[in-house]
């Protein structure tokens, strides 16, 4: 399944920037307040237990707390309306937001990789783990897990990628508890060095996935052109509309989680400036209201009826 997977493109209508904005604020405070308990337990029992895969795990429950606060710093701000110095609004805050997310992903992994490397190197000095350790690896699986579930509903139901990466950067918690766990496990079951293990394996999640989230949003930062399923989407209503004969030269590119587009339409050469105009109208407000686009730009290029060229050319050769 891909992590940044939108639900129908029509639902993203139903809601102004706003409710999405109140959207992504409540289901990020949620996380907030689940990060804090976990990671000061983790940490806490971690150190107590002498496991270096569940410290780990709280370190990263601990960066979590970056990424809400930057979810929530990037929401306030891409609800912003547009003004003079950005026309178009400022739903690239979210972009920008899912490119920290990626880094801090990225720094967060390096550093559990780098430490598990340096304890794999002196395995006479791994401790033997404490038993309570499994059972907090197990509470905070389960929450992370909810906490997923939770988060990825919102985000889809708002169409948000910057909420989708940080409910995935909640799974990928939930992901590192059950290693970490595996690894405590088999800690006590006599084989030390499988705590370490687990956070090596732990750190490798995290680095895939932080890259992941950074280069999408590098991309979209550049003007990358959404999928070609939603551009052909967005083609279809544009023909559907009454009068438009062709589409030509339709370019998308991301704003946040919404898009600007331009196009080329083809109306009837016979007709006047205003009736082109008018079916330019009608053919922006179909696609606005039908598709996440927050703007798009017409252009009217005049299209002859080929049975009219064929007339013309009879006739022509007749009075030569």
């Amino acid at each position: 399944m891909n992590p940044l997977e939108f639900q129908d493109e029509n639902e993203i209508s139903s809601h102004s920037s706003v409710e999405r904005a109140a959207a992504a604020s409540r289901s990020t405070w949620v996380s907030v307040s689940v990060n804090i308990c976990l990671s000061v337990a983790q940490i806490g029992i971690g150190l107590l237990a002498k496991s270096q895969g569940l410290v780990a795990d709280g370190i990263h429950s601990l960066s979590d707390l970056v990424a809400d606060f930057v979810v929530l710093f990037a929401s306030h701000h891409s609800k912003k309306d547009a003004d003079d110095d950005h026309p178009y609004g400022h739903q690239r805050f979210e972009n920008a937001a899912s490119l920290v997310l990626g880094l801090l992903l990225l720094v967060v992994g390096i550093g559990m990789v780098w430490t598990a490397v340096l304890k794999l190197e002196a395995p006479e000095t791994i401790a033997k783990v404490q038993s309570i350790a499994l059972w907090m690896a197990v509470i905070a699986l389960c929450a992370k897990e909810l906490l997923f579930r939770y988060m990825l509903g919102i985000a889809k139901r708002i169409k948000s990628s910057m909420l989708i990466a940080n409910a995935w950067h909640a799974r990928s918690d939930a992901a590192s508890s059950f290693v970490v766990g595996v690894g405590i496990i088999g800690n006590l079951a006599g084989f030390p060095i499988l705590d370490p293990i687990a956070a090596l394996i732990v750190g490798i999640m995290i680095l895939r996935m932080g890259w992941g989230f950074a280069w999408d949003a590098l991309h979209d930062l550049m003007d990358r052109a959404i999928d070609e399923m939603e551009i052909s989407a967005i083609r279809a209503t544009l023909l559907e509309t009454p009068g438009v004969s062709g589409v030509h030269d339709l370019r998308t590119r991301k704003m946040g989680d919404m898009i600007i587009a331009d196009a080329h339409l083809e109306v009837e050469a016979t007709l006047t400036v205003e009736a082109g105009h008018d079916i330019a109208v009608d053919a922006r407000r179909r696609v606005l209201e039908r598709h996440r686009v927050l703007n798009l730009m017409t252009h009217v290029d005049p299209w002859k009826r080929p049975d009219l060229d064929h007339e013309n050319l009879v006739r022509q050769t007749a009075l030569g």
